[in-house]
C-alpha cells in the first residue's frame, strides 16, 4: 500500500478531514457528498465490519501498525498520514483516538425494506420492536438511543426528517459504532408515517408526560407483539400532531419531583421494559 505523508494543512487530498469541528458546515456538507467519518480505531473497524467501504484514511504514524490489517484488506484506499499537530490543524481538534476514515456512506434503506427486515430478524417468536426519534437535535443522544437500542434488542430505529444525524461523527463515537449494527432509516412522511407502521402491525406508543398517558409498566402487560416506540424533542417532547396518531401515550413514573427523564435514559429504560 502506498502511504502519502503530509507537508501542509492545505492539502487537497485531505479535504473530507477540514473544519471537522464546525457541526452546521458538517451537517450540511457530508449528506451531500455521500459521506461520514469514522473516528477512532474501534469505530473505523465497526463500520468495515458492517461492510461499509472506506474512501481514504488519516492518522497519526504510530497508529500505522495498530491498523496493518485493515491496510493490506484496502490495498488501493489511500492512507494519509501526518503529524499530530497537523492532523490538528486540519481537523481542528487533537486526533488521540487513533486512525480516522472517510467512509462511502450507505444508500438509505427503504422504509417497506426496513420493516419487512425487522419482521425476519425479531428478537423474539413473533415479536418486533421499533424505536423512533422524533427531530432530536443532540447528536449525543441520538447515539445514545442506538447503543441503547443495540445492547437491548431493539429491531430498528426510524429518524423522522429533522433529526440529528446517526452518522455524525459524534453520533458514532457516542454510540461506539453501534449504529453500524442497528438497521435504521429516515421516514421521511412524519407523522404521516405512522399510519404505515400501522398497516405494518405495528403499535405505535409515544412516550409522553401529557394527559390521558398509561405508565410504561401498563403498557408491558398489554403484551403487543410488534411495538413500535416514538421518542420526542429533548425540549418539547412529541409533536401535537403525532401524539393525535398515537395508539396510546405512555409514561415512566416519576418520584422524588423528577419530572421526566432524558431522552437517552428514557430510551434505555423503555427499551429493557419492553425487552
Amino acid at each position: 500500500m502506498t502511504f502519502h505523508y503530509l507537508e501542509t494543512a492545505d492539502d487537497p487530498r485531505v479535504s473530507d478531514y477540514t473544519q471537522l469541528t464546525d457541526v452546521h458546515l458538517r451537517k450540511l456538507r457530508e449528506p451531500a457528498e455521500g459521506m461520514y467519518i469514522a473516528e477512532s480505531s474501534r469505530v473505523l473497524r465497526r463500520a468495515l465490519a458492517a461492510g461499509h467501504q472506506p474512501r481514504s484514511f488519516f492518522l497519526a504514524e504510530k497508529w500505522l501498525e495498530d491498523l496493518d490489517d485493515v491496510f493490506r484488506e484496502f490495498p488501493d484506499v489511500p492512507a494519509y498520514i501526518g503529524t499530530a499537530e497537523l492532523l490538528e490543524k486540519i481537523t481542528g481538534f487533537h486526533l488521540h483516538r487513533g486512525a480516522m476514515a472517510a467512509m462511502h456512506r450507505p444508500a438509505p434503506v427503504p422504509l417497506g425494506e426496513l420493516l419487512a427486515g425487522a419482521a425476519r430478524t425479531l428478537t423474539a417468536p413473533h415479536r418486533s420492536r421499533i424505536a423512533v426519534l422524533e427531530d432530536l437535535t443532540d447528536h449525543t443522544n441520538v447515539g445514545a438511543v442506538f447503543r441503547s437500542a443495540a445492547a437491548i434488542g431493539v429491531d430498528a430505529v426510524l429518524v423522522t426528517p429533522q433529526c440529528a444525524d446517526p452518522l455524525y461523527r459524534r453520533s458514532i463515537r457516542v454510540s461506539m459504532g453501534t449504529v453500524f449494527q442497528v438497521p435504521w432509516t429516515r421516514i421521511d412522511a412524519w407523522p404521516a408515517g405512522i399510519e404505515q407502521l400501522k398497516e405494518a402491525g405495528y403499535f405505535v406508543a409515544g412516550m409522553s408526560l401529557g394527559e390521558g398517558a398509561i405508565t410504561l409498566d401498563e403498557l408491558v402487560a398489554q403484551d403487543h407483539q410488534n411495538l413500535v416506540l416514538v421518542f420526542g424533542t429533548e425540549g418539547d417532547g412529541l409533536k401535537p400532531e403525532t401524539d393525535q396518531l398515537l395508539d396510546a401515550r405512555v409514561t415512566i413514573p416519576m418520584m422524588n419531583g423528577v419530572d421526566s427523564l432524558n431522552v437517552a435514559a428514557s430510551s434505555a429504560v423503555a427499551f429493557y421494559a419492553t425487552r
